[in-house]
């Protein structure tokens, strides 16, 4: 299934491992040249805005070609190119793909415009064609499985955030199939979906052996944490309440089971920062930080006690105390949760990264231990004693 070679793949690791260690001090950086050196690796780019660069340029040339296939599908005026013509240009767009992923190029930027384009092409097409049907559903269907599918080919990781959201996308359409009761348990459909694929993606990626999956998994599962706590926000229950089914509170009333969403929106921010602080998630921790503050702005979206400029202030006052209180207290400790940057940016970082990748670059293999002798004065213990023997 996947168009990379994995040898590859898996040097790409070790490179990005190494890369860790050499910003946490424990190897030089010519010593990271040398194992860069020694594994052959994709031609790929880390630098974020030469990327974006990449991608305009991939995009511009895919659009040239799917131009190119337009001016040829019209110049035979023909009324049908429409209902075909988006769909040779996702044709155009995967097997672009595929030729840039033949000559290595991954992480690029070149083969993120062409990947996208492709699975972009695809819903335009299948939504022209399905128009006279439930459009939104079935498009969002074909959408899920063709960026699922890229992502295991290419292992393309906005492929799978695509992925995340039109799969989320076909949950919700097919609640709205069902009418107002669908509509009316959608929130806690969504909540036990993404709690089950929470914990799926977690023992994935607890068992997981191929570490090139392991990027994709973890979006995966923190957009599940998202997808969760938004899922059963009071703020989002009664608009979506308001738009799908005509809800109207007056003053003086509330949206039905009211007291539950009140509670989830208070107390799943504060579960996730206390699992973040006892795993030592950093991710968790940020989404607990902005789940935090959707809470706060749910607040303040029905309830204004202060005025705006008052709370603002006393808001910032409070974060900052916390802040300088956190730092006094964590600033000295060496372990667990503390203040000190970390050596090695990536909490989950491969067990022996670096004997690793020296045993990859090296072809090392692992010595056998065997006990010691221990008979000192013979020199039998590594030459340890005064014997004539070494």
């Amino acid at each position: 299934m996947i168009v990379h070679d994995k040898k590859l793949l898996e040097n790409s690791v070790l490179i990005d491992e190494a890369e860790n260690l050499e910003n946490g001090g424990f190897i030089s950086k010519e010593q990271k040249k040398l194992i860069k050196k020694g594994l052959p690796s994709f031609n790929s780019q880390s630098n974020i805005l030469v990327r974006i660069g990449f991608y305009l340029l991939g995009s511009f040339l895919h659009s040239s070609i799917c131009g190119v296939v337009a001016l040829i599908g019209f110049s035979g005026a023909s009324d049908s190119f429409l209902n075909v013509g988006f769909f040779i240009f996702a044709i155009t767009g995967f097997a672009g793909a595929e030729v840039l992923s033949s000559q290595k190029y991954h992480n690029h930027g070149l083969d993120d415009a062409f990947i996208l384009g492709g699975i972009l092409n695809l819903g335009i097409a299948v939504a022209f064609l399905t128009e006279s049907f439930n459009t939104g559903i079935v498009t969002a269907v074909f959408v899920a499985i063709a960026s699922f599918i890229a992502y295991m080919r290419y292992l393309h990781l906005l492929s799978m955030l695509v992925f995340c959201f039109a799969a989320s996308a076909v949950l919700f359409f097919g609640m709205f199939e069902i009418g107002d009761i669908g509509k009316t348990i959608l929130p806690f459909v969504a909540m036990l979906t993404s709690g089950v694929f929470y914990f799926f993606t977690k023992r994935k990626i607890t068992n997981l052996k191929e570490a090139y999956y392991y990027n994709g998994l973890v979006l995966s599962n923190n957009f599940c944490l998202i997808l969760f706590y938004l899922s059963c926000n009071y703020l989002v229950v009664r608009e979506l309440s308001s738009e799908l089914l005509g809800v109207d509170v007056q003053p003086g009333q509330d949206i039905p089971f009211a007291y539950f969403f009140y509670a989830f929106t208070f107390i799943v921010p504060i579960v996730y920062l206390v699992q973040a602080l006892r795993t030592k998630n950093r991710i968790m921790l940020w989404i607990s930080f902005a789940a935090i503050a959707f809470t706060v702005f749910t607040i303040r979206f029905y309830y204004s006690v202060l005025p705006i400029e008052v709370a603002l202030t006393l808001g910032g006052l409070v974060m900052f105390a916390i802040a300088f209180f956190s730092i006094q207290k964590l600033k000295n400790k060496e372990s667990g949760l503390t203040f000190k940057p970390d050596r090695i940016n990536h909490s989950n970082a491969i067990l022996n990264a670096q004997t690793l990748i020296v045993a990859s670059v090296l072809g090392v293999k692992p010595e056998i231990k065997t006990e010691s002798p221990m008979d000192f004065g013979g020199g039998g213990f590594s030459g340890g004693g005064s014997g004539e023997s070494f």
